[in-house]
């Protein structure tokens, strides 16, 4: 049995190791996710590639990126990865200019009598042009040489405004790739497709390294928690880890999010294994400490006066319908879990007009729709809704984790 001293050590340590709040920045917490971080290395190694880092809310974009500069200097490289977060008022310029300025060059000063040398550090431009061109971009980014491995950082690049920044982006990723500039531009942005994200991208297709973040596989997750744990120096039992793997519905922040809860309602008895009843703690904890415009949302998209309304039914059919790679699903889709979740038999046009208010001002809009009268297809607006439904219907015991799975 643990110490009190040491249950309190490990309950704080949790929520550095379980971090739903904040991406990942370091390697080692780092989990999943081989594939898209090698391709990014990838472009960082060969000079004249970039990169672009696109998929839904929740996916861990970020994280990815910014693993990047940890990951080689574990292999002996000399990092500078500055990383500036977009926001609506951005311009070319003024991203550029967040960039230079945020970069800090070590610099080495003599001391008479020593060889050492002392470390100081400079911005890398003590002016910057107050309106930047792709060239002014080529140009400085050349003089940093070729003895750092040098990669530009731009999150959140789907909140730039208007066409002309994108266009420009694409002429400065063009512009570096004909000059084989040794520095590597890592776009990161919520986008379906890359042509969302930045214009005339066909014209740079062969400089840029294309990585869709798709939600993460059940495998990914649980090393996500197994990772956490063993530096929390706890176990979990097989059922557990799935558990969450399952509610977690591809996305890290709910895998963290349970996996603080459930860490540390294993750790207040003293216990190091983290077991269901832990799990269902936590998903009550979850529901609890949720953001308020996730609740909101949720109610003001289920509540009716009726006792009799289909609202909260077929809003968790929707978070459990079949989808493609992009979270859509067809109305036919959430025929059979409904049908599951009440006892009854409902077709499309029983539920139809709740669609309809799901994705207009009348129940949201919590989904968005696609498509054509007949062809429409549905998705979440916010990635995170559809956990916090499936977990609200847990709590409420419409469902149970063979529903999950896709079983009756």
């Amino acid at each position: 049995m643990l110490t009190e001293v040491e249950i309190q050590r490990r309950r704080f340590e949790a929520s550095r190791v379980f971090t739903p709040a904040v991406p990942i920045d370091g390697q080692a917490l780092f989990a999943g996710r081989t594939q898209q971080v090698t391709q990014v290395i990838d472009a960082i190694n060969q000079a004249g590639q970039h990169a672009v880092i696109f998929g839904e809310r929740g996916v861990g974009k970020t994280s990815l990126a910014n693993v990047l500069a940890p990951w080689l200097e574990s292999l002996g490289a000399r990092v500078i990865a500055p990383r500036v977060i977009c926001d609506g008022q951005d311009t070319f310029s003024t991203i550029w200019r967040k960039v230079f300025t945020s970069i800090r060059l070590p610099t080495q000063t003599n001391r008479p009598g020593f060889v050492a040398f002392g470390p100081s550090e400079l911005a890398a431009l003590d002016k910057v042009p107050e309106d930047f061109t792709p060239d002014d971009v080529r140009r400085l980014l050349e003089s940093f040489g070729s003895a750092i491995v040098l990669i530009i950082i731009v999150d959140e690049f789907d909140r730039v405004p208007g066409s002309e920044s994108r266009q420009l982006f694409a002429d400065t990723i063009k512009a570096l790739s004909d000059y084989a500039v040794k520095a590597t531009v890592v776009l990161v942005g919520v986008a379906d497709t890359v042509t969302e994200l930045i214009a005339e991208h066909h014209s740079i297709a062969r400089a840029v390294v294309q990585v869709p973040m798709r939600r993460m596989s059940a495998k990914e997750l649980s090393q996500i928690i197994e990772k956490g744990l063993e530096r929390l120096e706890m176990t979990v039992e097989a059922e557990a880890l799935r558990h969450i793997s399952l509610l977690s519905q591809g996305l890290p922040h709910y895998t963290h999010l349970l996996g603080l809860h459930a860490s540390r309602a294993a750790l207040t008895p003293g216990e190091t294994q983290v077991r269901m009843s832990h799990v269902k703690d936590a998903i009550r904890e979850a529901l609890e400490g949720a953001q308020q415009t996730i609740r909101s949302a949720y109610n003001d998209a289920i509540s009716s006066p009726r006792k009799d309304n289909l609202y909260a039914d077929v809003l968790l059919a929707c978070a459990l319908a079949e989808k493609d790679d992009l979270g859509l699903f067809p109305a036919a889709n959430i025929r059979p879990p409904l049908n599951k979740i009440t006892g009854k038999a409902y077709d499309i046009p029983n539920f139809s007009q709740h669609l309809t208010n799901f994705c207009d001002g009348t129940r949201g809009p919590i989904l968005e729709r696609r498509g054509t009268k007949h062809r429409f297809r549905f998705r979440f607006i916010d990635p995170l809704m559809q956990p916090y439904v499936i977990m609200r219907g847990l709590q409420a015991n419409k469902i149970n984790v063979r529903a999950l799975e896709g079983k009756p």
